[in-house]
């Protein structure tokens, strides 16, 4: 039996090693948008500011890409976005948010983003954050409709568990 679609705002979000884009959905999970591109700083400045949108839009979870290689392996791209990612739980716990982070293969997210953008006659070369924030809306929109379809939340849950460890067992690195 499977679960039925779970109402509420989801972000979405494509952690690069300059940007991080940012997208939500609305609470039917019908529509994803861009929200923002965010730079990322040495002092975790980036992370406080997708706090603040997180607190700001007050999601149902979070989304954060997943960019596993084509034959399905976790290269150091994959491994800076599991980082990220507990970086972003550890700060939303340290401001009493208790929000589920789940993982998303996003393959290939990126590449359809500027896609998109090119056959609309947008200079992607040009417009890299709003790349960032067009795959940011791919991972979170995938995310929803995957649900919508199976009934259930997609992706790898990233628990408070992952940040005890420096090599969890479940795939994450």
């Amino acid at each position: 039996m499977t679960e039925r679609f779970r109402r509420g705002i989801r972000i979405g979000l494509d952690v690069g090693s300059v940007r991080v884009g940012v997208a939500r959905t609305d609470p039917d999970g019908v529509l994803a948008v861009p929200v923002a591109t965010v730079k990322r700083s040495a002092k975790a400045q980036d992370v406080a500011q997708i706090v603040a949108l997180i607190a700001e839009y007050e999601p149902l979870e979070i989304v954060v890409g997943l960019p596993i290689g084509l034959g399905g392996a976790h290269g150091p791209a994959a491994q800076a976005a599991v980082e990220y990612a507990r970086m972003l739980l550890d700060a939303l716990s340290g401001n009493q948010m208790q929000l589920p982070i789940r993982l998303m293969d996003e393959r290939m997210s990126t590449m359809q983003a500027s896609r998109q953008l090119q056959a609309a006659g947008r200079d992607s070369r040009k417009g890299r954050s709003v790349i960032d924030q067009a795959a940011a809306v791919i991972i979170v929109q995938q995310a929803v409709d995957q649900e919508r379809a199976t009934g259930v939340p997609p992706g790898q849950l990233l628990t408070a568990d992952d940040l005890q460890t420096d090599a969890p067992d479940k795939g994450l690195t």
